[in-house]
């Protein structure tokens, strides 16, 4: 297979600004590693996980480091119905003006955030030097081809995003795992 990139599932997760880090988790907390992750300098938080609330619901979410800007909870549309949030846009990372907020719950304390909730838009992840292996510009949007025995899928509006301190992966939220059967480790075919 041509043009193939590993494709991983991203489970809902937030990221948190330091502010936020301290309201949940107490005066001077900080984000402690628990797993490396695929993006370099990224990380799930190993102690650290939050309960979302919002309007019919709750959920248990992992937290990622390092710490950021702006608060950003990333779910899947099967996550925004049981927490009852209706008009949860699509949008790539960092994308968080104008979108729903929520009820943040930690062990030491609560905050509401006025925005922050997407679905995170299929992307992939790529360097400099893959983006011309590839024959694909930041921002460009492609075709993934996942291909299996029993859910062979084509992934259309993938968004490449383009930056040397990437690391090559496409990432899809769990729906769309489930939907292409994408379990284990499993490659797409880039199709520009």
């Amino acid at each position: 297979m041509e043009n193939k990139v590993l494709v991983e599932t991203s489970a809902r997760h937030i990221h948190l600004t330091q502010e936020a880090v301290e309201a949940l988790y107490g005066k001077g907390a900080e984000l402690t590693v628990k797993k490396m992750l695929s993006q370099p300098g990224q990380y799930a938080a190993a102690n650290e996980k939050i309960t979302l609330v919002g309007p019919k619901g709750n959920l248990a979410v992992s937290v990622l480091g390092p710490v950021r800007k702006a608060n950003q909870v990333e779910l899947s549309f099967s996550d925004a119905r049981t927490l009852g949030l209706a008009g949860v846009p699509v949008r790539e990372s960092g994308d968080v003006a104008g979108t729903p907020g929520l009820k943040l719950v930690g062990p030491a304390g609560e905050i509401e955030i006025n925005e922050g909730v997407i679905i995170a838009k299929r992307h992939i992840h790529m360097t400099s030097a893959d983006a011309k292996a590839f024959g694909i510009e930041d921002k460009q949007i492609v075709k993934v081809k996942i291909t299996n025995d029993c859910r062979t899928t084509i992934f259309d509006d993938v968004v490449c995003r383009v930056n040397d301190t990437f690391g090559l992966a496409m990432h899809i939220d769990t729906d769309e795992c489930n939907a292409a059967a994408a379990f284990g480790t499993v490659y797409g075919e880039v199709i520009a």
